[in-house]
């Protein structure tokens, strides 16, 4: 049975402070019960939820993340976030996608391990033009 899209919990959410992170993970998990994820496929997507907004947090400022039920043209639901900011942009996208590479003190594992975590990944990013990153996890 596919979920009544009234009853998935969407729409935007700010990323302006460090309490906003856990309120959009949240979110996410709220919304991927709602559809009816998987617990795998739940953590998978507040995984790439989490990386996302605290990159959007860190290293753009502050932003937003928007979430939405989506289906494909088979039926198929799944969740998409997209996570934007207003920052400086990312210079070297190759490099920013490299496990490893962290321009932070992290394990550099945010982008390239967020594309493992999803199935469809988008990165529209221009220096000085800010970061968006659009994210589908589609339930299994």
């Amino acid at each position: 049975m596919l979920p009544d899209e009234r009853t998935v919990p969407s729409g935007e959410y700010p990323v302006r402070a460090e309490e906003d992170l856990l309120a959009a993970r949240h979110a996410v998990r709220a919304a991927a019960v709602a559809a009816g994820f998987s617990i795998v496929d739940q953590t998978k997507i507040v995984t790439a939820a989490s990386e996302l907004v605290r990159n959007a947090y860190i290293h753009g400022g502050g932003g937003t993340m928007t979430v939405e039920v989506v289906r494909d043209p088979a039926g198929r639901t799944g969740l998409r976030l997209r996570v934007r900011d207003e920052g400086p942009g990312i210079a070297d996208v190759e490099q920013a996608m490299t496990d490893g590479f962290s321009t932070g003190a992290g394990l550099g594992h945010g982008l390239g391990g967020t594309r493992r975590l999803v199935h469809d990944f988008r990165l529209d990013t221009e220096p000085g033009r800010g970061t968006t990153v659009t994210v589908v996890r589609w339930q299994s």
